[in-house]
């Protein structure tokens, strides 16, 4: 069953730029031709998986500025009032509406003509009945720290990863390579011509993950990071989050007993942490349930401690880890 994690009271707010991620192209009342950086459309992107696809479709007709640093948490994240004035500069903005409402309101007060919210690219879903439960749950634990409680996505329950499936990060990067040719038409070829080559290398990534995936001993995976909700309904898995747990707090007991006899039943071997959290929670129900841990990244941010340095190579290491972790045949 596939469930989102709890964001920790203290993260809240910024779990928002974590999925804040869509694409807003910017027409401004110059164009890019005249602009004193070399005639690049200007885009800015919330964090890594809209600057993987501004840089992969933009190529040399884009300056990125990307609004998550490399290695900052993205529950971190907080925009400088310079930031905020540089969005109404922008050509093209990527972020995903809903996830953080401090940047949909920063985003709304830039003006920038054409916005394009990465969530109306591909069907948004929510992932098991847990969904709903957990939502409200962040929601109280929000409120009893003293901040509002905020959706994950577009649409109340929604989940907002959808990069972490090959097939509808393509969809969403279609809709990217439009608003890009829509912004910047002088280019529109060589937007269109990246487009397909990136289209074309996720549909490879997809069948290396049918294929690596299609018979394995168990079908189901655990993780402090409920991020892989489409990826593992794309691939006919089974996603069992540690929901409700602060990354840095130690799992309930009744969780612990729960996911034991999970592991047990489904023969899971492997709990698997993300690389830009403390893996404390993992750890200690690992210890507590003879299992090995692992990384299964959800690529927010690409660090020195990723295992890849782009969205395609960090997600054939997440393979490579699920195979394992699942017993690939």
């Amino acid at each position: 069953m596939n469930v989102r994690r709890l964001i920790p009271t203290t993260a809240v707010a910024g779990a928002v730029t974590l999925g804040l991620v869509t694409l807003s192209a910017c027409g401004g009342t110059s164009n890019a031709a005249d602009k004193g950086d070399g005639g690049k459309l200007d885009v800015v992107a919330s964090f890594y998986p809209m600057q993987y696809l501004a840089e992969q479709i933009g190529g040399g007709h884009v300056a990125v500025n990307t609004l998550t640093k490399p290695g900052v948490e993205p529950h971190d994240l907080e925009l400088k009032p310079k930031q905020i004035g540089e969005l109404g500069e922008a050509d093209v903005i990527l972020y995903l509406k809903g996830i953080q409402p401090a940047v949909d309101e920063a985003i709304a007060q830039a003006g920038v003509k054409n916005t394009v919210d990465a969530a109306t690219l591909t069907t948004l879903e929510e992932h098991g009945n847990e969904v709903g439960h957990a939502h409200e749950g962040e929601e109280h634990a929000a409120e009893e720290a003293g901040h509002e409680g905020h959706d994950h996505g577009s649409e109340a329950g929604a989940d907002p990863h959808i990069w972490l499936d090959p097939v509808k990060y393509a969809e969403v990067a279609k809709g990217v390579g439009s608003a890009l040719e829509k912004a910047d038409p002088g280019h529109a070829a060589d937007y269109k011509k990246n487009t397909d080559a990136l289209v074309k290398k996720l549909g490879a990534l997809n069948t290396e993950f049918e294929t690596g995936l299609r018979n394995t001993t168990t079908k189901t995976f655990i993780t402090t990071h409920s991020a892989f909700g489409y990826l593992a309904e794309r691939y006919g898995l089974e996603q069992e989050g540690i929901t409700g747990i602060d990354p840095e707090s130690e799992p309930s007991p009744a969780r612990i007993k729960e996911l034991q006899d999970i592991a047990e039943k489904d023969k899971v071997s492997t709990v698997f942490f993300e690389t830009l959290a403390s893996d404390k929670t993992a750890k200690t129900l690992a210890g507590d349930t003879g299992l090995k841990t692992d990384v299964l990244d959800p690529l927010e941010g690409i660090t020195d401690k990723s295992k890849g340095d782009d969205y395609i190579e960090v997600m054939q290491s997440n393979l490579a880890a699920l195979k394992k972790a699942l017993g690939a045949k």
